[in-house]
């Protein structure tokens, strides 16, 4: 009898190496080998955080490697998404505002409560000192839709939407002048995309968007910062190429009218040999394709993911 796997990255308690590096000549990137990254622009008078971790106490940390550099203050977060892991460390910058995507409120509003339940019960160490996270929700101080541009003295800064794809609201922070993007989660370098809530048929679109402002370095959601034009490249396609292949074999299944434990073990076997090797393969690929046979099948938008609604998933696949 093969023994069931512990539940998503329950079993996960490795610390990584955190690398904060200067990327561009505004631009850092806060990357710790396959957890959650934070982008930084340092800009001519104030500085923007996008992606806060997901604890005020795991923040100090970003803000104490900013603070080795500027003394500038903090006023802007951005919320790339609405993924609990990635906003709920706001509070510890005290900034003047808080902006994301009007998407982003909205998913805040339909499933912030459940979606923060569901993050901190899969992924038990990416919530370090989970008791300094105040009570309640992050929310938006400012929402924006489509773009906003921020100026930081001579600085230009855009906020833009490029279309759906890690989740409907997707924000990334876009440096025109020097060629530098914070891409969020709709990018990973070495990391599986999680697709709990994404859109496949879109994500590979939004993706060409990203490709069309011809980044030449890139901050992802999760892996190493890239650093030449090559290499955002390569991440973009691997992104891509990830996401098409999960929804090629599940719709594949579901066109033999196979059942969603047998797209899993299919799609998950026909990934493996070339994704395996990506951090928390084996966390995402449950939800992955969970979400992917909904959107192939007959729910167009995202379910909310609970606490329950986790476990059951994951004892009906992996159990």
């Amino acid at each position: 009898m093969t023994p069931t796997k512990k539940f998503a990255s329950q079993a996960d308690l490795e610390e990584k190496k955190v690398t904060f590096s200067q990327i561009s000549e505004h631009a850092w990137a806060y990357t710790a080998e396959g957890d959650p990254n934070s982008g930084i622009i340092i800009g001519d008078d104030a500085v923007l955080v996008a992606d806060t971790q997901a604890t005020p106490a795991m923040a100090a940390d970003v803000i104490r490697r900013i603070r080795e550099v500027t003394d500038k203050p903090i006023k802007y977060v951005v919320l790339t998404h609405y993924h609990a892991v990635r906003v709920l460390g706001a509070s510890a910058y005290k900034p003047e505002q808080i902006i994301a995507s009007q998407d982003t409120y909205e998913l805040i509003v339909e499933r912030g409560e459940q979606d923060k339940a569901s993050e901190i019960g899969r992924f038990p160490r990416l919530f370090s000192n989970v008791e300094t996270v105040p009570p309640g929700l992050t929310w938006p101080t400012m929402t924006f839709t489509g773009k906003m541009t921020l100026w930081f003295g001579k600085l230009e800064v855009q906020l833009l939407q490029l279309g759906r794809g890690h989740t409907k609201g997707d924000t990334v922070v876009w440096l025109p002048g020097e060629g530098a993007l914070l891409s969020g989660d709709l990018v990973e370098f070495g990391a599986t995309p999680y697709a709990g809530d994404a859109y496949f048929n879109d994500w590979p679109t939004t993706l060409m968007n990203v490709a069309a402002l011809k980044p030449n370095v890139l901050v992802p959601g999760r892996g190493a910062a890239l650093t030449t034009p090559e290499e955002v490249t390569k991440g973009l396609t691997e992104t891509r190429e990830f996401i098409a292949d999960v929804y090629a074999n599940v719709q594949r299944g579901v066109d033999a009218g196979k059942d969603l434990n047998a797209v899993y073990k299919e799609t998950y076997a026909a990934l493996k040999p070339k994704y395996g090797h990506w951090v928390i393969f084996d966390h995402c690929m449950p939800f992955d394709v969970t979400r992917c046979f909904d959107e192939a099948t007959k729910h167009v938008h995202p379910r909310i993911w609970t606490a329950e609604r986790d476990v059951e998933m994951w004892r009906t696949l992996e159990g």
